[in-house]
């Protein structure tokens, strides 16, 4: 058996019934302390209202995982069914300060509302990495993932260093179920098989991958081993810079004029 748990509300209870039967420019903005004091006390009634929101999404994701666990517990798959639990890319900033005003959608917290919750908390959602969603620093596109599945992993509570990318589940699905992909359906020729298992990592094995590449808005980058080559939209300059992410996850020092032959390589693999 396979679960993926991905944090889209309102979808948990079909996944239950199924296993029952089967930035664009700079700008310099000076405040003082105590003005942004009398903004956040203004905000203060919509904000604890808006954190009691969310606090009541994060508890009904919870229980509602919590469901298909106990159905596959009732059913007695718990221990040899694949969970891969995991969540969308960066903590979104859209919105300023305190994220969207009411006009933007209906009543939060129904499907008629469009909110984000604001700078402050996607910056504390993706601490310690830098920048957010649309971003390709790591606070833009690093996402936990946890996998559980007792009969096929020996280890238990082990972490993983390995890079994974979400074009890697599928590979792992059709390896575990000792699938194999399809050249064709239905007399069409469909888009070949991306990504790579990630069942090497269970046994913290090396996957032996290609680089992969990130671009969005034009916010771009490149990863290829260690190394990781960024570009971001939001400075003007949109200079690459370059990390080695295995000393440096959180991006902070920059080794573009260090390794300038490193990454002249990675933007030749950009550009090519």
């Amino acid at each position: 058996w396979l679960v993926i748990v991905i944090i889209v509300p309102g979808l948990f209870s079909a996944a239950v019934d199924t296993i029952y039967p089967a930035a664009s420019k700079v700008e310099f903005v000076h405040e003082t302390r105590e003005a942004a004091r009398e903004a956040a006390l203004k905000k203060k009634k919509e904000m604890d209202e808006r954190m009691a929101i969310y606090a009541v999404m994060v508890d009904s994701m919870d229980q509602s995982i919590g469901r298909i666990l106990s159905a596959l517990d009732e059913r007695g798959l718990r221990e040899s069914t694949l969970v891969f639990f995991l969540a969308d890319n960066g903590g979104c900033d859209e919105g300023g300060r305190f994220g969207f005003e009411r006009k933007k959608g209906g009543q939060l917290g129904t499907d008629s509302s469009f909110a984000s919750y604001g700078l402050g908390w996607a910056n504390a959602s993706n601490t310690p990495f830098q920048f957010f969603k649309k971003d390709n620093h790591e606070g833009g596109i690093a996402s936990p993932l946890i996998v559980h599945w007792p009969h096929g992993i020996a280890a238990r509570g082990e972490w993983r260093q390995q890079p994974g990318h979400v074009i890697d589940i599928m590979a792992t699905c059709l390896e575990v179920a000792g699938a194999k992909y399809p050249g064709k359906f239905k007399k069409h020729t469909i888009v070949p098989l991306e990504g790579k298992s990630l069942v090497p990592t269970f046994a913290d094995c090396a996957i032996d991958r290609e680089a992969l590449y990130w671009e969005h808005v034009g916010n771009r980058a490149v990863r290829s081993g260690d190394w990781k080559l960024v570009a971001n939209k939001r400075f003007r300059k949109q200079d690459w810079e370059l990390y080695n992410l295995k000393i440096d996850r959180t991006e902070t020092v920059n080794l573009i004029d260090q390794r300038e032959d490193k990454a002249q390589e990675l933007e030749a693999m950009w550009q090519a």
